[in-house]
């Protein structure tokens, strides 16, 4: 791995943990939920770079797609899409 790639997959890796740690700590569940979703990507990315063409899509799919759209679906029809997370 040439040091391009390393640095790409630095910088991969650390804007997936940045936007782990932003899904888990924001208090508007909307946007904790779309977090999660930009986290989802920059995962199925780092795993695009290190050569790993399916799990990628999957993640992209499932995680990014199918999972966040569930989320957002839930809150919307429990009527928290203006409501923070109490704690």
């Amino acid at each position: 791995m040439d040091a391009g790639s390393l640095t790409l997959v630095a910088v991969l890796g650390g804007a997936a943990v940045v936007a782990g740690v932003a899904a888990i700590s924001i208090r508007n569940l909307m946007r904790a939920v779309v977090a999660y979703a930009v986290a989802s990507v920059f995962l199925a990315a780092l795993f695009f770079v290190l050569a790993a063409p399916f799990v990628a899509a999957l993640e992209l799919t499932v995680g990014a797609g199918l999972i966040s759209v569930l989320f957002l679906v839930a809150l919307i029809l429990a009527g928290g899409e203006e409501t923070e997370a109490s704690g």
